[in-house]
């Protein structure tokens, strides 16, 4: 584990991407699952002006963009068992999906929901045969919804319908899913009504197909999968707060909750350090850790070990962004990790890196137009909540 941490504080900065000319917030970040023996090849990033950009994996050179408008885009994935696939929810009550082998600007399919749903969270499983979509509340209802994902690049060019829709275990936005990394019928979901849920969706129905139900007590930012087999779930908050529960332990007489922290700011900190917000976190499997990452809304980077007795600061990484950091990706085959952030800035960071770029960091602020059509940390969402 000392191994682990010493490579996350030596992580620098290795490449950064060129500023476009639209610069817009980066709001969530996606790697490329890699072939066999390959690296991973493209970047995509979803982008506040209602974009998906994509980049060069190793040069962080610009390839190109799909937009959505008027929709606007929440979250990017790319397919896991094909590379040029990516998907993107969307507030016109679709998920989008994306062929970047071709020269078209148009969706190769698009998966429909009830054309009132604003879909705000959304993932693919492993085995990229189920989508699925989480909406805002309508009314006195939010739903998760579900597609078949077989056969994209067949049918190109056609919508497909759901399949079907939960619609009892949240009463509140569902802000975020999570496939899980190895089980292709387990999903977790959280939402601003503080619950985190775990359903088994090969079941018939949605009352057997929830598995647990864990309560954050505050309004869910983030939510993955963490521990040996990947039995543990864990979210972060609006008000930065921190849950870990373990899954295995359902069936025992012992407490699920491996660690409840009400605010990590308080938490986590050490002298001179401070801490503003979380992003979200990762499970370093090969180290059988799990790291929260939060920063400053200067662009510091703050990396934090979890463990059940408590948190720890394990390292910063500074001189990157200019403003609040909003995604990033990590990727175990090279220890690298990418960021994303209001200042427009796409950066690569790895083990010892030395940047060789002779660009200027330019510290940038984005006219207030775009502030509006985002949602920033401790927004909203943490009022609205029950």
């Amino acid at each position: 584990v000392e191994k682990i941490e010493e490579q996350l504080a030596s992580l620098r900065i290795a490449k950064r991407s060129t500023l476009s000319e639209e610069p817009a917030y980066l709001l969530d970040i996606d790697v490329s699952k890699p072939a066999q023996s390959e690296s991973s090849r493209f970047v995509a990033v979803s982008c506040s002006n209602k974009s998906i950009r994509l980049y060069n994996r190793e040069t962080l050179n610009f390839l190109r963009e799909y937009s959505s408008c008027p929709g606007i885009l929440n979250g990017v994935r790319f397919a896991h068992t094909c590379d040029s696939i990516v998907f993107s929810a969307c507030s016109d009550g679709t998920v989008k999906c994306w062929d970047i082998r071709l020269a078209t600007q148009k969706a190769v399919q698009i998966f429909s929901g009830c054309p009132s749903s604003v879909f705000i969270s959304f993932d693919i499983n492993c085995n990229d045969l189920i989508i699925c979509a989480g909406t805002e509340k309508l009314e006195n209802d939010t739903f998760l919804v579900f597609w078949d994902a077989r056969g994209i690049t067949s049918c190109a060019n056609t919508t497909k319908e759901p399949l079907g829709v939960y619609s009892e275990s949240h009463n509140d936005d569902i802000t975020k899913i999570c496939f899980h990394p190895i089980e292709p019928n387990l999903l977790v979901s959280g939402s601003t009504d503080g619950l985190v849920n775990v359903f088994d969706i090969n079941k018939d129905n949605e009352d057997d197909a929830l598995i647990s139900t864990c309560n954050s007590d505050s309004s869910v930012s983030f939510i993955g999968w963490s521990g040996k087999d990947y039995k543990q779930v864990y979210c972060t908050t609006h008000d930065e707060g921190f849950c870990w529960w373990d899954t295995a332990r359902l069936d025992t007489e012992e407490p699920i909750t491996l660690l409840h922290v009400l605010d990590v700011r308080d938490a986590a900190c050490v002298e001179n350090a401070s801490l503003h917000y979380l992003v979200g976190g990762l499970y370093h499997e090969k180290a059988d850790k799990l790291f929260l990452i939060g920063g400053t809304s200067t662009g510091n980077i703050h990396l934090i070990s979890c463990g059940t007795d408590g948190l720890s600061l394990v390292g910063t990484l500074c001189g990157g962004h200019s403003a609040t950091v909003r995604c990033f990706c990590w990727n175990l085959t090279d220890e690298s990790l990418l960021t994303g952030g209001e200042d427009a800035q796409l950066l690569l960071w790895k083990p010892g890196a030395v940047e060789r770029s002779l660009a200027k960091k330019t510290s940038m602020k984005i006219a207030s137009s775009v502030q509006k059509r985002v949602r920033v940390h401790n927004s909203s969402l943490k009022s609205r909540k029950k």
